[in-house]
């Protein structure tokens, strides 16, 4: 989960848009740069996470990559610079503009559920972002079903979810079930998986988002056709040590070797699936 750093409160009904989750998306992002998420603390962890995983399902050759909801262009600049064709395909437009910045990459406006693609005309599809905040069920077959139509046969869809438990821990690592509002959002968010933050909460609460149990991907996945999905934690235990102390490790290279090692021995251990805040769904197209 881990949103911005503090910044000001929302104000009441910015993003209230229930239903429109493209609007609740723009609302959001205008409120900070994505690409700062993930320079610290759990949110570098996680781009690290999500970089290693990849780089071991990619060949070494390069692929025509279709990074949706892409962002800012966090993952395709790492991408395109090992050498893969990369367009990313986001709603908000300030991130089509950043990302289009990004030597080697291609971006432009789209919607994850109407991708403007041919049928099996890209090697990869990523869905790093638009699972969670499409928050109706049919909206997420939707794009799971659009992924599976523009890769090719045998090319790879790779979608991340966040845990239906990221806010609960996220509590329990910081002061922020000291909030009776906070514990209540909490409650919701274990009973239903609809993460709603109460009008006025800050910007670190995050936005309205749908929080899968980590069987759930896996569930979606195959609906939309892909047979044999693999499961992936990205942060896994580690995700709920302190800021400071996930960012030790990671500047210190031995440590990070050895935090790197650990995660990856335990990435696809189901009992250990929903200890992490995100989870990455993992198929081929048959």
């Amino acid at each position: 989960m881990e949103p911005f750093e503090p910044t000001e409160p929302r104000e009441s009904g910015a993003s209230a848009a229930r239903g429109d989750d493209l609007r609740t998306v723009r609302d959001y992002y205008a409120g900070g740069d994505e690409h700062d998420r993930l320079r610290t603390g759990a949110g570098r962890l996680e781009l690290l996470r999500t970089q290693d995983v990849l780089r071991r399902l990619l060949p070494s050759s390069p692929v025509s990559i279709l990074d949706v909801g892409g962002g800012t262009g966090a993952h395709a600049r790492w991408l395109a610079g090992d050498g893969h064709r990369v367009r990313v395909v986001d709603p908000v437009p300030r991130h089509v503009e950043l990302a289009r910045r990004l030597p080697g990459v291609e971006a432009a406006a789209g919607d994850a559920r109407a991708l403007d693609a041919d049928e099996g005309s890209w090697d990869v599809v990523l869905l790093l972002g638009p699972l969670y905040h499409l928050t109706d069920a049919a909206d997420r077959a939707r794009a799971w079903r659009e992924a599976v139509r523009v890769v090719r046969p045998g090319g790879l869809v790779v979608a991340a979810t966040i845990s239906r438990f990221a806010s609960l821990h996220d509590g329990l690592r910081t002061s922020l079930l000291d909030d009776d509002a906070f514990r209540g959002m909490v409650a919701r968010d274990l009973a239903e998986g609809r993460h709603q933050p109460p009008p006025g909460s800050p910007w670190w609460w995050f936005t309205d988002v749908y929080l899968h149990h980590p069987d759930e991907p896996l569930e979606e996945a195959r609906a939309a056709g892909l047979p044999a999905p693999e499961r992936f934690a990205v942060e896994g235990s580690a995700g709920l040590l302190p800021e400071a102390e996930i960012d030790a490790r990671l500047d210190d290279p031995e440590r990070r070797r050895r935090l790197l090692w650990a995660l990856r021995e335990v990435e696809r251990e189901p009992s250990l699936a929903g200890v992490s805040n995100h989870l990455l769904t993992v198929a081929r197209r048959p």
